[in-house]
Order: C-alpha cells, then sequence, then structure tokens
C-alpha cells in the first residue's frame, strides 16, 4: 500500500458495534423488521417446497403401497415414524398408500429389502375416494369402475387403480377420476399465491422499516457530529478543512444510510436464505442434499478470493477518486490563477494523468468483478448438473421423487442468488465502514473548551463589566508565545483600545475573552470572578464581538440579526436604528424579510457590518469588543457607525481593537501591545508625547498616508 492511503477494512466489528448503538431507541422497529425478513425468507423458501408437493401428490399423484405388518425389520423404524403424515392413506387389511414423496425418502437399498420382504409392492397406485366427491359425481365415479376388473381393488369406501388401468380411460374420465388432484393442485395454486403476497408484504415491510432506520440512525449521526463540533475548539476546527467536515456530514453518514437500508437487511437475507436453503434441501432428501452441498465448496473459494481482490481493487479506485476530487477543487477553486499564468495546457496534462490512474484502477475492478459474476454462473450450471445426473438415477431407482428434484434445482439456485448480491454489496460494505471510521474518528477527537462553570448571568444588572488580565500567557504553537505575563484592567463602562504591530496579540486578547481559546497561564476576570466559573452560555451573552471579517448566514435579514434568539421584532427594528441600519433595510424589497445569499452577497459590504452591529445590539451583551469592526467600511458609513457608537457604547465596558489609530483617538485608554507584552498605555495625547511605540505607529501611519497624497 502507497503511503498515506487508506487502509479499508472489509468488516470491523468495532464500527458495527458503535453503529448498534445508534439502533437503540428503535430496537423495536429493528425486530419488527427482522421478524419481516425472516417472514418473507419463509414464504421465499416454502415455494419450492410447494412446487414439490404439487408435483409429487398431485400431478403425479400416484401411491406406493406398504404393509407395515410385512416389515419386521428395525430398517422400518424410519418409515413407520412418518405414517402419521396426513398425506398417507389407510387402506385394507392394514395397508398403507404413501405418497410417491414420503415413498422416494427411502434408500435403494432399504426399498429393496422391504419389497424382498413383500411390504412394499411395485407399481403406482391412485386413490379414488368418496370424500373427494359430491353424491352426483360418485354416482358416476361407480358406474366407471368396475371393483372385478384387474388393476382395480376395493380401498374402504374407494377404489385403488393401477396407473395402466387410469390410462385406459379417455381424458373426460380421468378429469372426473382425478377430480382431488386437480382440486389439489388448485389449492396449492391457491397457497403459492398466498405466499408470494405474502413474500412482497414482509419484503415490503422490512425494506420499509430498514429504510426508516437507515434515516433516523443518520440524522441521529448528524445531529451527534454537528453538537461534537459545535463544541470543539477554535484551534481544531481551523486546522481541519470545512470540505473533510462537511464531507463527513454529508457523504460519510450517507454512506451509513447505505449499510443500513441495504447491506445490513441484504446480509440478514442472504445469509438466512442460504442457511435455510440447506435445511429444506436436507429435509426433502438427505442424500441428495449431502451431494448437493459438496458442490458448494468452491462457491466459498472463490468467493473469499474476490474478497481480497476486490478490496484491493476498491481502495485503488477510491484512493483515484479522492485524489481527482482534489485536484479538480483545487485547481477550479484557483481558475483565475491558471489562467492569468497560461498554466491550461499544464493542468489539463497534470489532470489528464490522475484521471487515466483512476481508469486503470476502474477497469482493475471491473476485471474482479466479471470474473467473480461468470464463476458464479458457471458453478451455479455445474451444480445444477451434478443434480440432474445423479438425481435422474435415483429418480430412475425411485430413490427420489419428480416434485423433489425439481425444487432442488429451484432451490440451488435460489443459493447462488444471495452469493452475486453479497458480491455485488461488498463494495457499499466497505465504503460504510470507511465512513464509520471517518465519523467516529471525528467523534472521538476531544478538543472542546471545557464548561465546567456553574454560573448562569444573562445581561443581570448586577454584572458592572470589569475586566482584569492578570500575569496572562498564551501560545497558540507550544514554545511560540503570543502573550507574556500579561496583566491590565479595564474598568466598568471604559473604554480601552487595544493596538501594536501585526501579531502583537491583539485579537487574541479578543479570542481568549471569549473563551474561544483558554490560557495557558494566568487568570481572566470579569468583575473579579474567574471566566471559567462561567458556563460558556452564560459568558458569551455577557462580552460579546464583533469581528472585522463579517459573517452572514443565507437567511433573511432579521434571522441574521435574532441569530434564532426570541428576540421581538420591535427589539430588532430598534438595534437596527441604533446602528442607522434601519434606513437602508427598509428601503429593500422585502424589508426585514428580505433573504440574503451566502455570506450577505446581496449586499454591500458596509451594509453588512451595518447588520453585524445591529446582530451585536439586539443581543444586549455588558462587554463589547470591536476588532478592527470598522476597517472594511466607506467614509460616509463609518461617519454614521461612528456616531451610533457613542450612545451605544455609553455605560458598556468596550474593548476596541484597531489598526487605524484615527479611530480610537477619543478613547479612554490606550493599550499599546509588543510581543505580547504591555508596553505603553494612556490616552492619546500622552502616548504621543511619550514619543514610544504609539508614537511611532502613529507618526508611520500618518506619514504614510501623506505620501499617498503626495503621490
Amino acid at each position: 500500500m502507497r503511503s498515506g492511503e487508506l487502509q479499508i477494512k472489509a468488516f470491523d466489528w468495532k464500527i458495527v458495534r458503535r453503529l448498534a448503538g445508534y439502533l437503540k431507541p428503535y430496537k423495536a422497529l429493528a425486530l419488527v423488521a427482522v421478524i419481516a425478513l425472516l417472514a418473507a425468507t419463509v414464504a421465499e423458501l416454502a415455494g419450492p417446497v410447494v412446487l414439490q408437493r404439487a408435483i409429487d401428490r398431485h400431478i403425479m399423484g400416484y401411491y406406493l403401497r406398504y404393509s407395515p405388518q410385512k416389515d419386521s425389520g428395525a430398517e422400518g423404524a424410519g418409515l413407520k415414524a412418518r405414517l402419521d403424515d396426513p398425506a398417507v392413506v389407510a387402506g385394507n387389511d392394514g395397508r398403507v398408500y404413501l405418497p410417491q414423496d414420503i415413498a422416494s425418502s427411502l434408500s435403494g437399498e432399504e426399498k429393496r429389502r422391504l419389497r424382498d420382504a413383500g411390504a412394499l409392492e411395485e407399481g403406482g397406485w391412485y386413490l379414488v375416494l368418496p370424500e373427494d366427491y359430491s353424491s352426483e359425481e360418485w354416482g358416476r365415479v361407480l358406474g366407471l369402475l368396475d371393483p372385478d376388473r384387474n388393476g382395480i381393488q376395493r380401498e374402504g369406501g374407494g377404489f385403488a387403480l393401477t396407473r395402466e388401468v387410469l390410462n385406459s380411460f379417455d381424458a373426460g374420465e380421468r378429469r372426473l377420476l382425478r377430480r382431488a388432484d386437480r382440486l389439489g393442485i388448485a389449492g396449492n395454486a391457491w397457497f403459492y399465491l398466498g405466499l408470494l403476497g405474502g413474500n412482497l408484504v414482509f419484503t415490503f415491510l422490512q425494506i420499509y422499516i430498514m429504510a426508516a432506520l437507515g434515516q433516523n440512525v443518520m440524522r441521529d449521526l448528524r445531529l451527534s457530529l454537528l453538537g461534537h463540533l459545535l463544541r470543539q475548539s477554535l484551534a481544531y476546527l481551523q486546522r481541519t478543512p470545512v470540505g473533510s467536515l462537511v464531507s463527513r456530514l454529508t457523504s460519510d453518514v450517507d454512506t451509513i444510510n447505505e449499510l443500513f437500508a441495504t447491506v445490513a437487511i441484504s446480509f440478514i437475507k442472504n445469509f438466512s436464505l442460504m442457511i435455510g436453503v440447506v435445511v429444506t434441501l436436507y429435509l426433502m432428501n438427505p442424500r441428495l442434499a449431502t451431494i448437493t452441498v459438496f458442490t458448494l465448496p468452491p462457491v466459498i473459494i472463490a468467493t473469499l478470493y474476490f474478497r481480497v481482490k476486490a478490496r484491493e481493487a476498491y481502495r485503488l479506485v477510491r484512493s483515484g477518486v479522492a485524489k481527482v476530487n482534489a485536484y479538480l477543487s483545487e485547481h477550479l477553486s484557483g481558475m483565475e490563477v491558471v489562467q492569468m499564468f497560461g498554466r491550461e495546457k499544464a493542468v489539463g496534462e497534470a489532470f489528464n494523468q490522475r484521471n487515466d490512474e483512476l481508469y486503470d484502477a476502474s477497469m482493475k475492478e471491473l476485471f474482479v468483478f466479471a470474473p467473480f459474476r461468470a464463476s458464479i454462473d458457471f458453478l451455479t450450471t455445474i451444480s445444477t448438473g451434478v443434480i440432474l445426473y445423479y438425481g435422474a438415477g435415483m429418480f430412475v431407482e425411485l430413490s427420489v421423487s419428480l416434485g423433489v428434484l425439481i425444487a432442488f434445482i429451484s432451490l440451488i439456485r435460489m443459493f447462488y442468488q444471495p452469493v452475486m448480491d453479497l458480491s455485488e454489496k461488498f463494495t457499499i460494505m466497505q465504503s460504510a465502514m470507511a465512513g464509520g471510521e471517518r465519523i467516529f474518528g471525528i467523534l472521538d477527537t476531544r478538543q472542546e473548551i471545557p464548561d465546567m462553570g456553574t454560573r448562569q448571568m444573562h445581561n443581570t444588572g448586577d454584572v458592572r463589566g470589569e475586566l482584569q488580565f492578570q500575569g496572562v500567557d498564551f501560545a497558540y504553537v507550544p514554545d511560540e508565545p503570543v502573550l507574556k505575563n500579561l496583566s491590565f484592567s479595564v474598568n466598568p463602562g471604559e473604554t480601552v483600545a487595544v493596538v501594536g504591530y501585526t501579531g502583537a496579540g491583539k485579537t487574541t486578547i479578543a479570542n481568549l475573552l471569549t473563551r474561544f481559546w483558554d490560557i495557558q497561564k494566568g487568570r481572566i476576570l470579569l468583575d473579579g470572578m474567574d471566566i471559567r466559573d462561567l458556563s460558556l452560555a452564560a459568558l458569551r451573552s455577557l462580552i460579546q464581538p464583533v469581528q472585522q471579517d463579517v459573517f452572514l448566514f443565507s437567511g433573511t435579514i432579521e434571522e441574521n440579526i435574532t441569530l434564532g434568539a426570541p428576540i421581538p421584532r420591535e427589539e430588532v427594528i430598534e438595534a437596527a436604528r441604533m446602528v442607522n441600519a434601519h434606513s437602508f433595510i427598509e428601503k429593500l424589497p422585502q424589508g426585514y424579510d428580505t433573504m440574503l445569499q451566502e455570506r450577505g452577497s446581496n449586499i454591500s459590504t458596509g451594509q453588512k457590518q451595518l447588520i453585524s452591529f445591529a446582530r451585536v445590539i439586539a443581543q444586549n451583551p455588558r462587554v463589547l469588543i470591536l476588532d478592527e469592526a470598522t476597517s472594511n467600511v466607506d467614509t460616509e458609513t463609518e461617519r454614521l457607525i461612528q456616531s451610533a457608537l457613542k450612545v451605544l457604547l455609553e455605560g458598556r465596558t468596550s474593548l476596541v481593537i484597531a489598526h487605524r489609530l484615527s479611530t480610537i483617538k477619543n478613547a479612554d485608554r490606550i493599550l499599546v501591545l509588543s510581543h505580547g507584552h504591555l508596553v505603553e498605555q494612556g490616552k492619546h495625547e500622552e502616548l504621543i508625547a511619550l514619543k514610544g511605540l504609539y508614537y511611532n505607529l502613529y507618526r508611520l501611519q500618518y506619514s504614510g498616508a501623506a505620501a499617498v497624497r503626495e503621490a
């Protein structure tokens, strides 16, 4: 196996057990599905048995006469045990008449012994009994049959006729004499139709229920996956590709649905059908069943060989598909760069190479499946030939009946059909195993922010909004610290700006305050209480950021402001008014019910920023974090926001993270960071007078702006 390729297990009990755990809430439904499946299997197996009974007892229709009193050997015990069968008819002088299928269950040697003893008579007899006729019809029968005629014997109130005598009558008379057989064939036909109907109903039930189970499990898996991902830290979510997570929640979960709806039910039914076929064969005729079973080992060997080859072929195909998908996704996304540098031909050639590899892998898979299907057809024919060869000899010596022989051929074909079906479901099972492994790989990854806090303080009046950083150390990557022994405080209602060069740790402070990341050392306090003592829900309702990169969801403007919270329309409108967003929202075709496209692509950048402001205000947090929240808006929009912020920030604690120093001149205090340390703090004028890092930042920014104007 090449390095980096996924090794797919053909069957993994650990994954199956974990998936079975999702079936527990639906175990009653699963039990009904299994019962329906077994009932459908029994109905399917009963079909050849009904066919055999119809042929042996009604189409062939003759009996062998047996005299138990003449059978003194111990070997007759097996036959005597079958005399209680309802199909056995009692005759005169202790004789009984055996249907052909019961008589043919005897071995040739035992039949010879019984014939030598005079217990089993040669030739076949047809029984004409009064209970099978109306009085008028029976009168006609009596007019046809002469009890003194050779080959006709009275048996109780009826008659026993040899085949030669029966065949001497014309067609109409034979039809009358074989009325019982005609009724028996009709009864078997109706019973067979009932079996087909039952099979249809039970098959529908098990397919429907298993499909419903698959959908329920798929729904629960998606909920578990999403709930699990929602609890993971940003460290995990940022280093895991979004496409990979979406694939786990969609395509991999879909393979689990296929496992339940298609593979699981097929495996159970096919194995039960195969076992049922073998059992039925032995119940019909143990000797012919043993001969038949000896033809099956090649099937087992071929299936095991196919399983190994198919696994390798499937792995190569999946690897090829992954390479093609990855290449297409990357280069279609970067098509602008491809065309800009004239790399169309090179990209096409590289894709052609990967496409050829996928083609070769698919052909290898085809070369595995095609011979297997052909070999199963060949082995089916061989088994049928063996049954016909030995069965014909046994039929000649009356060791097997015609009905049993035909039923054997039907059953052996029924045995091979599941083998073919299992081979076709094998790739689906492998895909489900791979999907389950990836799904549980995510569920087993635990990189959550610990939510051990018990304090619930949702915008209560006793939250003043005092913030303190006490000796905080933090690093995204071990041994690469971002904040080093950082300490500062923000008084309730104070507006504090945080500035510094890129990488100084400004945005990190915002992430730590809302516990998107956890500090490694020190404490962060809100009103003197460690923020880790608050539940995450309470903390994030009290402290909310407005980020530079605004994310809007597909949905209405109102839904993007409330984010599912039960906020009345009046409060939504008021929040929009405070940030001067109401005027542009009202001008939209549906106002607050206007549908936004993905990431709000149908409104301007400034309008998206205003909506994000309204979103935060509607949630009414006690502490605001503005992370360069006005950097992407035009001058007019920024003026509107700045005027709204003066009202908004009144009485609230706010932390303003900005690169444009002009936006934070009026802050109550400015914190200057450098390499994770707090190096300066004070008002704008005080820091300018110090002529330190802030002075240099301010001078560089404005000298650059002047140079641009001069140019």
